[in-house]
């Protein structure tokens, strides 16, 4: 069996507002360069010529800016985007906490939706009816479990939609910023659980602001900016490059902005 659980090779994502793109039939038939001019500016390139090999076990992480494509990498690497070009490979079953809750139904329970979204994961029925109250402990939910998810917070839903993933023993956990429900307390057992799934053998990919807890539980991390790998390694070191970057040009921004008017 392979060691490799994530393997992207020259993998690039385009995106293209259709709002930008709405154009009359006579334009297209006259000014057919213009119209190809404008759909090209529209084009943002998310992704450009992203290579990653994430061994199976490894809890890998992946850092940069709002905008630098983590999130969707995430998303191509749990299915839910596919790229313009490139390669992706994922073996084993994959959890992805990307956005926690989709999948659930406003008109059922939270015993149902816990149901719903576990075979959704991949799980039998019977399965995650057994590991249902697990669930809804974990979730911190007892006392709301039959109530319609409708009536529910958005924090409340979150809990759910993170105890179903991590009680459907994935193989592949993603995890997109997520640790964010809940109180400290909450998030402490969040990661408690994630570690868990690591010392069971989960491949873990991390995806978080908070370089701290990055560096604590990841053995290696990617750093992206604007779309490119811009470097992958170490945690800790990766992390401390990453940070050095942001820090320089938060130095630079600052000198700018207190030099007098009119000068350079």
């Amino acid at each position: 069996m392979s060691d490799v659980a994530i393997q992207l090779q020259d993998v690039r994502k385009v995106f293209t507002p259709q709002q930008h793109l709405h154009t009359s039939l006579k334009e297209a038939l006259f000014s057919p360069i213009h119209v190809l001019r404008r759909a090209r500016a529209a084009r943002f390139l998310a992704l450009d010529d992203v290579s990653l090999v994430v061994e199976r076990g490894e809890t890998h992480g992946i850092v940069g800016r709002n905008g630098a494509g983590k999130s969707t990498l995430l998303g191509i690497i749990g299915g839910v985007l596919r790229p313009t070009a490139g390669q992706v490979q994922v073996v084993g079953r994959v959890s992805p906490l990307l956005e926690l809750g989709v999948g659930f139904v406003p008109d059922l329970s939270g015993d149902e939706n816990a149901v719903l979204n576990g075979v959704l994961l991949g799980l039998r029925r019977r399965e995650i009816e057994e590991r249902l109250d697990d669930v809804i402990q974990f979730a911190e939910l007892e006392a709301f479990r039959r109530q319609e998810l409708k009536t529910y917070s958005s924090g409340m839903q979150s809990r759910l939609g993170f105890s179903v993933a991590v009680h459907a023993d994935p193989e592949v956990l993603l995890v997109d910023e997520v640790l964010a429900v809940g109180d400290a307390a909450f998030q402490e057992r969040c990661l408690d659980r994630i570690a868990a799934l690591r010392g069971a053998g989960a491949t873990i990919l991390f995806v978080s602001h908070d370089l701290k807890t990055t560096s604590r539980i990841c053995d290696r991390v990617t750093w992206l900016d604007q779309g490119r790998v811009r470097a992958t390694g170490p945690a800790a070191e990766v992390a401390d490059q990453y940070l050095e970057s942001v820090g320089s040009q938060g130095t630079s921004l600052l000198d700018r902005l207190a030099r007098p008017a009119g000068e350079g």
